[in-house]
């Protein structure tokens, strides 16, 4: 649907500025499009349980915690000096 182009002219005495506009029939074929997608994503959002529904309350296990807090890495209390990875020396301040 390529948009038309209006030059500028003048109407009833006044310079009208030049513009685009859809094309005839454009509006009917966006709102028969923009319809649709709605009616599609409409359904979509009916059957997103993912399964049959039975109607029986079924229960789903609720989520535990698996971590341990807090967390403690290994040589986290005695960190070790950076040591140099180049072949000029880096002094460390100690």
């Amino acid at each position: 649907m390529p948009l038309v182009q209006v030059r500028e002219y003048i109407r009833g005495g006044r310079v009208v500025a030049a513009h685009t506009r859809w094309p005839p029939g454009a509006r009917r074929q966006v709102t028969i499009f923009v319809v649709t997608c709605a009616i599609v994503w409409g359904f979509g959002s009916l059957h997103q349980g993912g399964g049959a529904q039975t109607g029986t309350d079924v229960r789903q296990p609720r989520p535990h915690q698996t971590g341990v807090y807090p967390v403690h890495f290994p040589g986290w209390d005695e960190p070790k000096k950076p040591e140099p990875t180049v072949s000029y020396p880096i002094r460390f301040d100690d």
